[in-house]
């Protein structure tokens, strides 16, 4: 496991700044941005990627289901004497937040989610007119796309594709590197919500969603932070090949925008 799986400051920090560096001028490209607006992430954990935006005067709000988490972001952002409401449910139950918003973020949630047709229908309730959802997930197939890095096992976690085993192998290597079997249960959850580029845009297509823009990233630029690594952008080519570039795509970025949706 790495350090900033531990060191949860560390994390926010670390997801501030490629908010600020990336996240922020991707959605500014299609929602330009301005004091005032509101913001909702999905899935906010301690809150970094929301930190920038509550600098440029947005009205920011977290969600998530962890009770920890959130109360995490509450004294990361009170540290930085930085405003934003975070709030600890599950999204789809507050009804009261519904076409509030002008951006909705959702980074590194869909991946975690069963239900995902269900998932990207309702983002759709809380973007006001003209809003947009800033998406973004690692492929499955890509070389860590099972997240296999938050192992405790050092072994696990620095090895490539582990997660593309057959699930009767893949529990047993779990099993036999050490791995408690909450971990492994939790390894085995995220094998059985994986998500493709595929999936994803059939998917966004059904539930009304229009895709604005997507950029596939060789390199993630959270990369750049966690590893010094230089973001790379997939190459054009490789990204028009279905399936076969989902091994190489290690961020899938999207803006999607919604038409009216009552209810």
């Amino acid at each position: 496991m790495q350090d900033r799986q531990r060191n949860r400051r560390q994390y926010f920090d670390e997801l501030a700044t490629t908010s600020e560096r990336w996240f922020v001028p991707y959605i500014e490209r299609f929602k330009p941005l301005a004091p005032g607006m509101r913001v909702l992430e999905i899935g906010c954990g301690d809150g970094g990627n929301l930190l920038p935006l509550a600098r440029m005067g947005l009205d920011v709000t977290g969600v998530d289901i962890s009770v920890n988490r959130i109360g995490d972001a509450r004294r990361f952002f009170s540290e930085e004497k930085a405003k934003g409401v975070f709030v600890a449910s599950d999204i789809f139950k507050m009804t009261d937040l519904e076409h509030s918003f002008d951006v909705v973020l959702c980074h590194d949630v869909l991946e975690h989610i069963s239900d995902k047709r269900g998932f990207i229908t309702n983002l759709g309730r809380y973007v006001r007119e003209g809003g947009v959802v800033f998406m973004s997930f690692p492929a499955w197939q890509m070389p860590f796309g099972g997240h296999q890095q938050i192992c405790r096992s050092r072994l696990v976690s620095h090895w490539p594709f582990l997660h593309l085993l057959p699930n009767a192998l893949y529990r047993a290597v779990l099993r036999a590197c050490g791995e408690p079997q909450v971990r492994i249960d939790e390894m085995m959850d995220i094998k059985s919500t994986r998500v493709s580029v595929e999936t994803f845009e059939r998917l966004a297509r059904e539930c009304r969603a229009e895709t604005v823009n997507r950029q596939l990233w060789f390199i993630n630029p959270h990369y750049e932070i966690k590893f010094g690594l230089r973001p790379r952008r997939l190459w054009r080519w490789l990204g028009a090949i279905p399936w076969v570039r989902n091994f190489f795509t290690t961020s899938c970025f999207y803006i999607l925008r919604y038409g009216s949706i009552k209810g």
